[in-house]
């Protein structure tokens, strides 16, 4: 037997908000957001995710690029911050990141 829907508020309660719908964002644009990105450590993969940044944020400052290596040395993470103006922004950003080649992983 399958459990009932809730019922209905009643007359005059306030009605409890949803979840965001496809309009809505929880960022406010616009605003800086962090970006991190995984790669093997190779020659060339901060130099690529800096251009890439850039084409994206015009007014992106490389010198803020934040660098972290794995423990064993292979792997290297990146965060770049953007000044997001729009979700199709970031959404592309994101695209664009994580087809890369020398790209494994975006968060």
């Amino acid at each position: 037997m399958l459990p009932l829907p809730p019922a209905p508020p009643e007359k005059g309660s306030p009605v409890p908000p949803g979840p965001p719908t496809h309009q809505e964002s929880l960022i406010v644009y616009p605003s800086q957001f962090p970006i991190k990105v995984m790669g093997v450590k190779v020659e060339g993969l901060v130099t690529a995710i800096a251009h890439i940044a850039h084409q994206f944020d015009p007014t992106f400052d490389a010198s803020t690029i934040e660098l972290r290596e794995s423990k064993g040395g292979k792997y290297l993470g990146i965060t770049i911050t953007v000044t997001a103006t729009s979700r199709e922004q970031l959404d592309e950003l994101y695209r664009t990141l994580s087809t890369h080649p020398m790209v494994k992983v975006v968060l």
